[in-house]
């Protein structure tokens, strides 16, 4: 991390440790890379009891050089701008965070609430970068989410299984159709799905969709001949076809699902 981003993320995580309510606050990973990669962003996640300020208190607190400021319709994001440094605050009630844990690691009948937004939220809640912390909630979160049962996976995988199958099935009606819309969010929808598919067969949460080819190559389970077919895949190779492509996606979907 540059100077000039640290000296911002301390006064940042200074500013917003100071009120009453704010239990934590971690550096989420899209700060690690140089700020002149397109992928940088400095990232918080500010866990808090109860309530925040508003969002004209907040700003008001953030610095006198702060530009292009907005938040979201529920007033829980924000972002800005301190010079050219893009800013994102996601503030995240603690409540919310230990009913979706609790969910995880003890309410598996109540897994269908959680399984269509993924673990890419359990991800950060596991590998963030802890600045600040009350007391000794957030280790205590990582800990459950360390020892999941494998019936939690185990029902994650079948449910991102299954939307790799469907969008596999869309993929080869899109190229029969010759629907190049359908062809590219199908193609899309299914490598996607088969990268969860293979975090939780792994045990690992889903990183942030820029994460996931990084990650998805080191996993320490994967099908033979995966690497090489995923990497086909996406590569824009004029000789692959969409036929070919879904050939490819057919081998890709066989070669998980016997895991």
């Amino acid at each position: 991390m540059k100077h000039k981003t640290k000296l911002l993320v301390d006064r940042l995580v200074g500013t917003i440790s100071s009120w009453p309510t704010i239990e934590c606050i971690s550096l989420n990973e899209a700060a690690a890379p140089d700020t002149l990669d397109p992928y940088f962003a400095l990232i918080l996640d500010v866990y808090f009891r109860d309530r925040i300020p508003s969002a004209d208190e907040r700003i008001k607190t953030y610095g006198a050089d702060v530009v292009a400021f907005e938040t979201s319709s529920q007033s829980n994001k924000d972002r800005f701008l301190i010079g050219d440094v893009p800013i994102r605050i996601e503030y995240k009630d603690i409540k919310k965070i230990d009913e979706l844990v609790a969910i995880a690691d003890s309410q598996l009948d109540q897994l269908w609430l959680i399984k269509d937004s993924g673990t890419y939220g359990f991800y950060r809640l596991a590998h963030g970068d802890i600045l600040y912390q009350k007391s000794t909630w957030i280790q205590d979160v990582r800990s459950r989410l360390k020892h999941l049962k494998d019936n939690f996976w185990i029902q994650m995988r079948e449910a991102h299984q299954s939307k790799m199958e469907h969008f596999l099935s869309d993929l080869g009606a899109a190229v029969i159709q010759g629907d190049n819309f359908h062809y590219l969010i199908s193609s899309a929808g299914f490598i996607k799905n088969a990268c969860e598919v293979l975090f939780c067969i792994n045990h690992r949460f889903e990183p942030s969709h820029r994460g996931f080819y990084e990650q998805v190559v080191q996993l320490p389970l994967l099908p033979n001949e995966f690497i090489g077919r995923f990497e086909s895949f996406l590569a824009n190779d004029q000789e692959m076809t969409a036929e070919r492509k879904y050939a490819l996606a057919q081998l890709i979907a066989r070669s998980i699902i016997t895991l």
